[in-house]
C-alpha cells in the first residue's frame, strides 16, 4: 500500500497563499492568489500519485478539500464541487 502525498493551500504571513505539505516546515509552492495555489496543489498531488489538497481560509479554518485521482475519496456520490 502507498502513502498518498497530501497538501494543504494556507495563507502566508507576509502574503499571498503557500502549498505545504503536513507537519512541513518548508513550502512546497508560493502563489499570490490562493486559486493558484489549489491548482499548484492539485498538480503536485497528482504527480506524487494521488491523495487530498486541504483548502484553508484566510484565517487559517479548513474551507473545503478535494481528492485528486487515483485517491480515494471517502464520500464520492456527495462530493460533486470538483
Amino acid at each position: 500500500m502507498s502513502k498518498q502525498s497530501n497538501r494543504h493551500v494556507v495563507p502566508n504571513p507576509d502574503g499571498g497563499w503557500d502549498v505545504k505539505a503536513p507537519n512541513a516546515q518548508r513550502s512546497s509552492a508560493h502563489t499570490l492568489t490562493q486559486a493558484e495555489a489549489e491548482q499548484r496543489a492539485k498538480e503536485i498531488v497528482g504527480n506524487l500519485g494521488g491523495g487530498e489538497v486541504v483548502i484553508h481560509r484566510p484565517d487559517g479554518t479548513i474551507r473545503d478539500s478535494d481528492t485528486v485521482p487515483p485517491g480515494n475519496d471517502p464520500h464520492p456520490p456527495k462530493d460533486r464541487r470538483h
